[in-house]
């Protein structure tokens, strides 16, 4: 499944114990923590590309506490994957989703991220998922029509190659940031879901399309994570306690029969563009607030459940 990252190259891998290979003789270490790093020097516009590990951490804090379990839930609903299913995440981060996912459907669950820290963060905690480092927006290191699901979760987006790693009869899964996610922090943000419906469009039939929304009482140490987890915060002034709403839009497409698999013109890397799109009918789901005063009570998705999330 996986194949070469080596510009001009992209044959099959085949792996002996801890090390890769392609026919012409390129080579792959697995990291001591599991994952596998084929990011090419060119494909990376840093040395240290993508989310840092103050971002991860935070952003782990607050998975742990549960404040994102209502998103992980309606995350799983919409996918409904099952034991049959190989799974993408395409952008995965420190694996919080996907890792879930895989814990509680049994599916066969794959993860590509640019950020080192992410990947290894989620190497050691889901080691039973594959965790690879590389540059999704430029290629994705699988065969063709690999999976039967690919996610991208608040991540950058490349609708060729999610198109060509899925199965005739594939899904794909996207989750925005809501114009209201995190409007405390950092204002009111754009709908970017048309413009992504619309970039999608000629490769992809939206199928379903629906919202989430959350909210939770924080500490001040819980909004630093939050901070440290976003690129733009409206508010530059020291964190202190207050609650914070989470919200996403989440859309369901299916890889559209007979299309040309002639490339798209641009990507769907900056979905934030506006666009007047017909908007689809959409199910919003608003969830009670929750107050977190301690950032590391960890919560159980069969717990949230019991709950009513």
């Amino acid at each position: 499944m996986l194949l070469c990252p080596v510009r001009d190259c992209h044959l099959p891998l085949e792996r002996e114990a801890r090390h890769l290979f392609c026919p012409r003789g390129h080579s792959f270490d697995v990291a001591r923590s599991g994952y596998i790093n084929l990011l090419q020097p060119q494909d990376r516009r840093s040395k240290q590309p993508g989310d840092t590990a103050a971002a991860i951490a935070g952003r782990r804090r607050l998975h742990d506490c549960g404040v994102t379990g209502p998103l992980l839930h309606a995350v799983a609903e919409l996918t409904a994957a099952s034991p049959d299913d190989v799974v993408l995440d395409a952008g995965c981060g420190e694996g919080f989703y996907l890792g879930t996912l895989a814990r509680e459907t049994g599916c066969d669950a794959h993860g590509v991220d640019i950020s080192i820290p992410a990947v290894d963060a989620a190497a050691r905690r889901y080691p039973a998922c594959e965790w690879i480092v590389a540059n999704a927006d430029r290629f994705l290191p699988y065969a063709d029509r690999s999976f039967s699901l690919v996610l991208s979760i608040t991540a950058r987006m490349n609708a060729d190659e999610f198109r060509r790693v899925l199965r005739e009869d594939g899904r794909l899964v996207v989750a925005l940031p809501a114009p209201e996610d995190l409007v405390e922090l950092r204002g009111a943000g754009r709908d970017r879901a048309a413009r992504t419906v619309e970039t999608f469009a000629g490769r992809f039939t939206l199928t379903d399309r629906r919202s989430v929304t959350t909210a939770a009482d924080l500490d001040a140490a819980a909004v630093q994570d939050v901070l440290h987890s976003i690129y733009r915060p409206m508010r530059s002034q020291p964190a202190e306690p207050m609650r914070v709403t989470f919200s996403l839009d989440l859309l369901l497409f299916r890889k559209l029969a007979g299309a040309n698999d002639r490339r798209l013109r641009g990507n769907a890397s900056d979905p934030e563009r506006p666009n007047p799109v017909a908007s689809e009918g959409r199910c919003r789901w608003t969830m009670p607030v929750h107050s977190y005063p301690l950032r590391h009570r960890s919560v159980n998705l069969d717990e949230h459940q019991r709950r009513g999330h």
